[in-house]
């Protein structure tokens, strides 16, 4: 577990260098399957004072386990998303601008070219927004069941396509571990800037051809990847 809290801390405090949170705009867990625990971040701490001690441990079932500090506020929606995505190691919430300016839209970030392709397969999807009942009612446990369920009703692959917007708020990102979505949340905000881009240049672009999106998504995803080094390599 003190390993764990040491990786989701180090996630949490590349979010500020990475330039994906403003103040405390943002969160990163990551899960222990064996032990069902999650670590995340505490609530509304500000990063500069964040030691790896302050991560809050929780349990699958939504109990505090350990932690001086009351969990982030978001955290029943990756409580969701961990019982939901089985195989989800680390979470990622932020209100990175770009990203956050085509959820605050209600659109999806089509794929335009190549370097989404590589990361998401097909167009990273806008979910819609909860209804006042929802919100009311559990608001962020019932992100997490929309964002699952949304996924499932469209038959989306969570793991081919690691990321959502929410619509009128913000990104979540996972992956197999809280490094790999902290990755996943910075190559977003990358695309989402290239893709709005895109658009002010050329109005009516089109996605990137289906066969061109395949290729850079299964040379580096799946059983016959051949991106970067697939063994050791000789001294």
């Amino acid at each position: 577990m003190e390993e764990l809290k040491k990786q989701v801390y180090e996630a949490n405090m590349l979010l500020p260098k990475y330039g994906l949170v403003t103040f405390t705009w943002g969160n990163v867990s990551g899960i222990d399957r064996e032990k069902e625990l999650f670590v995340i971040k505490p609530s509304g701490i500000a990063y500069e004072d964040l030691k790896p001690e302050d991560m809050v441990v929780m349990s699958l079932d939504g109990k505090k386990i350990e932690g001086e500090y009351n969990p982030s506020s978001d955290t029943e929606t990756h409580r969701i998303l961990y019982q939901r995505f089985p195989n989800v190691g680390g979470i990622v919430h932020t209100h990175s601008a770009w990203a956050t300016s085509w959820a605050q839209a209600g659109r999806g970030i089509p794929c335009y070219g190549t370097t989404h392709a590589d990361y998401f397969y097909k167009e990273i999807p806008c979910v819609r927004n909860l209804d006042a009942k929802e919100i009311e009612e559990a608001y962020e446990k019932n992100t997490g069941v929309l964002i699952a369920d949304e996924f499932e009703k469209k038959g989306r692959d969570y793991e081919a396509c690691p990321a959502t917007l929410c619509k009128n708020h913000g990104v979540f990102s996972w992956g197999k571990d809280a490094m790999e979505a902290l990755h996943n949340a910075v190559v977003i905000e990358e695309v989402a800037k290239m893709a709005a881009r895109t658009e002010m240049i050329n109005p009516k672009v089109i996605e990137a051809p289906q066969v061109l999106q395949d290729k850079h998504y299964f040379r580096k995803h799946g059983a016959n990847a051949y991106y970067g080094q697939t063994k050791k390599v000789e001294e």
